[in-house]
């Protein structure tokens, strides 16, 4: 009865069958913000055997409200969220394999990771969720959308050849809008969505898809509402993501955004045109007195009253500018590509 899992066990749910199987399982979770960091502590917590967590951003202080992993020391040295993730879940549980990954989610580095047996969405972008939404109908692997914003949520699971995918519902089904840096969250609304992807991903690891939820969930918990909506019959068959004649259009880099405005933030992110690996000594010496902090992971310059921090993938976010036009300019000016 002291065992670790050893209350886990005794849910009828799992059992020791079930929780031999979560040990073998590897999840990808695609984003290690709020609901990201929930859904990694709780499947790190619970045994799943791998777990590999791709972010592009850094640990800051406002995200301290609702991101449970993260401490002040993290914001404090800039630590990117991926790697501030993995130094806390390696200490929660050493049987688990936690693999940080820093960057954007793209093709490439998804087959990467591969095999994998789920993929949670704990992203901020609808650009990327869809590059996810065909990359596991490609690979047959499910996925589960999941969204937040002040006090609402929305969370779907995916299963390829079954479900209708995320490209099926967007004809029908509001699923973007504001965010959390124009009307902000609460912590709540997080662990709402989060208790409800991970249950669900215990479902499926388990090798119980039977159990699943099936619906397209969403709830407002400040004005205490719930909806719950069948989408069965919403799957078309002449979808570009998952019907018969599938394209995947989502997954060509050139269908994505090489500049991206961080909303509410004051900054662009900039991405370089084609795949590319940085020498931070190289800036570093290049720009020697405009360093304002650095690590092993990105370097912060302040150029032209700008603030850059750049990773050593080639992306760059640059503070103090909204426009994607100028951020372009100040990038090539300053880094190239």
């Amino acid at each position: 009865m002291n065992h670790r899992y050893s209350r886990q066990i005794m849910f009828q749910g799992i059992g020791e069958h079930g929780q031999r199987l979560l040990s073998e399982k590897h999840v990808v979770i695609v984003g290690a913000g709020a609901l990201g960091s929930a859904a990694a502590e709780t499947l790190v917590r619970a045994g799943v055997g791998r777990i590999t967590i791709i972010d592009r951003d850094y640990v800051e202080h406002s995200n301290l409200n609702r991101q449970q992993l993260y401490t002040e020391k993290d914001a404090d040295m800039t630590l990117p969220k991926a790697q501030a993730a993995k130094n806390r879940l390696t200490a929660i549980n050493t049987e688990v394999t936690v693999e940080a990954v820093i960057g954007e989610a793209d093709v490439a580095l998804l087959e990467n990771v591969l095999p994998a047996d789920l993929i949670i969405d704990a992203l901020d972008n609808f650009d990327t969720r869809m590059l996810i939404n065909d990359f596991s109908q490609k690979y047959n692997i499910p996925w589960i959308y999941g969204a937040c914003v002040s006090s609402y949520g929305l969370t779907f699971t995916v299963i390829p050849g079954q479900s209708p995918c995320l490209h099926c519902l967007m004809e029908d089904i509001p699923l973007d809008g504001e965010t959390c840096d124009t009307v902000g969250i609460i912590g709540p609304a997080v662990q709402m969505v989060s208790s409800h992807q991970t249950t669900e991903a215990l479902k499926i690891l388990t090798g119980q898809q039977e159990s699943l939820r099936k619906t397209l969930l969403s709830f407002d918990i400040w004005e205490n509402e719930t909806s719950s909506i069948q989408v069965e019959k919403l799957k078309k068959e002449d979808c570009l993501s998952c019907g018969e004649k599938a394209t995947y259009p989502f997954l060509e880099y050139a269908n994505r955004t090489k500049a991206e405005v961080l909303c509410g933030r004051n900054a662009v992110q900039v991405r370089p045109a084609s795949r590319q690996f940085l020498s931070l000594p190289d800036l570093k010496s290049r720009y020697q007195q405009e360093i304002q902090q650095e690590n092993d992971f990105l370097l912060v310059l302040d150029l032209e009253d700008k603030r850059f921090v750049i990773f050593r993938d080639g992306r760059t976010i640059i503070h103090g500018e909204n426009d994607k036009t100028k951020a372009r300019t100040l990038y090539q000016k300053y880094i190239g590509g």
